[in-house]
């Protein structure tokens, strides 16, 4: 398919890429040359934008293309993995981890290892979630993002990832996250419009709410333990582990919460997040459920989302939705470069290569960081061009599954158990990949979430042995690092805030309840 853009869609869409330059380079001129300013936007966040920012970083180009082809091809049971992170992943950041990462003032993930296991579990972790952001964050969104443009443009695959990386670039290396930030705001809107004026486009054309109902009948949340994308027992250890992971130990999300002006807006912003990650996917979700009633038979359901764009979008409408597309690449894109060159600096350059390195100078380096990211992504964005007619979502989810048993089993054991030692940690850490590899090679058809788990368990047990055969950690040395019930309250100094409306638990308990009535409903 190739779409031509009527004048109205251009200019929308040419309005959109112009605003969103413009936004960053003027925040990139309000930073300042410091490293707190530019890796945590001078820790002046309030809730909504850390909300906001959380879900238009996390929603991107995998979501809006793969996810809606796996809710074409597979239904409602798509929507699992972000429901399903609301009461795993974002439960676990908010009661467990976020006090301890707010408390102790971390730029960075894996400051909380090092202070808790040492130096090597600080650059394994860091090793392991560069991999993951470089093959899975950046490649795959440039690669699925591009794919969009190439079947409605008709621009070359790799010619779009290139413009695409190099908009982004721009403003997320001048401005840091603060240029993250505040483009990502904007992102999030324009996402929100696009993927409403595609839903109700869609449903429309289907034959109206009559449609959505009609398909009420088949939304299962739980299915049968054969299934080969989605058994059930994918909840027993894959999804947890990932969601844990992804939501609650993964520097891409929180380091917007470590910019947050103090804990109850790192708690509120986390809980904000909730609400629009329940409402986010189902404006995905909806249009994949009644487009078979319109498009049966799509051979590549990654198609999806550039299909409806062509075949059903007035003029306007047309570069609306493609300015939402581009907001999800950009916004996810940006945090993932952000992440990286956080990461890079704080925990590989300053702590080996330049511990007396000044502000400027780490900045600086931040910013070349940034580049050679951008430029490894491209270059690994091939890895992409030859995948198979089975959505690329559920792939990208397998590839989380090789890194995230270790990681997971790291965070977990090291603050809820006082017993896990360093070499127990390690452990987890560096056989999570070869462990995932062997499962694959053994057990090819069982389903990737099973095999996440039986690894994520078998991480927990053998950082359990190695953590009781080796000598324990001191307990002085590990105050203000084991969860305790302690860690559930704000500190004194905000309980005054937290009063009433204010209260960040009242609101997490309506939209967890929501959540449930779904499975509970839907199993």
């Amino acid at each position: 398919m190739n779409l031509n853009l009527t004048l109205p869609d251009a200019i929308i869409f040419g309005a959109y890429i112009l605003g969103v330059i413009g936004l960053g380079i003027y925040a990139s001129r309000k930073a300042q040359q410091t490293k707190r300013d530019y890796f945590l936007a001078g820790d002046k966040l309030p809730w909504w934008m850390i909300g906001g920012s959380i879900i238009a970083a996390n929603i991107s180009s995998h979501h809006l293309v793969g996810a809606m082809g796996v809710a074409y091809s597979r239904g409602f049971v798509a929507i699992a993995m972000e429901w399903g992170a609301i009461l795993m992943g974002f439960n676990a950041l908010l009661w467990i981890f976020l006090p301890f990462y707010i408390r102790n003032g971390f730029y960075t993930v894996p400051e909380f290892l090092e202070k808790r296991f040492g130096t090597a579990a600080r650059t394994t972790y860091a090793g392991l979630i560069l991999l993951t952001y470089v093959l899975v964050e950046i490649s795959a969104v440039l690669y699925l993002g591009a794919l969009s443009l190439h079947s409605l443009l008709g621009i070359s695959v790799m010619t779009s990832v290139v413009i695409l990386a190099a908009i982004t670039g721009v403003y997320t290396i001048a401005g840091g996250l603060r240029a993250v930030i505040y483009t990502e705001m904007l992102q999030l809107i324009v996402l929100v419009m696009g993927g409403i004026a595609l839903t109700i486009a869609t449903v429309n054309a289907a034959g109206g709410v009559s449609a959505i109902t009609d398909t009420v009948k088949d939304w299962d949340l739980i299915l049968p333990a054969n299934d080969p994308d989605f058994p059930w027992t994918m909840y027993l250890g894959g999804v947890l582990c990932i969601s844990v992971f992804y939501c609650a130990t993964n520097q891409f999300i929180v380091q917007r919460v470590l910019a947050a002006k103090n804990e109850w807006h790192a708690r509120m912003g986390v809980v904000f997040g909730d609400y629009l990650k329940f409402l986010v996917p189902v404006i995905i979700t909806v249009p994949a459920l009644v487009a078979p009633k319109l498009f049966p038979g799509l051979e590549k359901p990654d198609l999806l989302f550039p299909t409806l764009v062509e075949k059903l979008l007035p003029a306007g409408l047309v570069g609306l939705v493609m300015a939402g597309l581009i907001a999800a690449v950009m916004s996810h894109l940006s945090g993932a470069i952000n992440s990286c060159t956080t990461i890079l600096t704080v925990d590989i350059y300053l702590p080996y290569f330049r511990k007396k390195a000044t502000e400027a100078e780490a900045v600086r380096f931040g910013r070349i960081a940034g580049a050679v990211i951008i430029v490894i992504g491209i270059l690994c964005t091939g890895l992409f061009l030859t995948h198979s007619k089975k959505p690329i979502f559920l792939y990208l989810m397998n590839a989380y599954g090789l890194f995230t048993p270790g990681i997971a089993t790291m965070f977990l054991l090291g603050i809820l158990w006082k017993r896990t030692t360093h070499a127990g940690a390690l452990a987890a850490g560096i056989l999570t990949i070869p462990m995932s590899v062997a499962m694959e090679i053994i057990f090819p058809a069982m389903p990737f979430f099973n095999r996440t788990g039986i690894v994520f368990w078998s991480c927990v047990l053998l950082c359990i042995v190695v953590s009781l055969l080796t000598k324990p950690v001191p307990e002085a040395e590990l105050k203000g690092l084991i969860w305790n019930r302690e860690s559930l309250k704000l500190p004194a100094d905000l309980l005054q805030q937290s009063r009433g409306l204010r209260n960040p638990t009242l609101w997490w308990a309506l939209i967890t309840a929501v959540v449930l009535y779904f499975y509970i409903v839907y199993a």
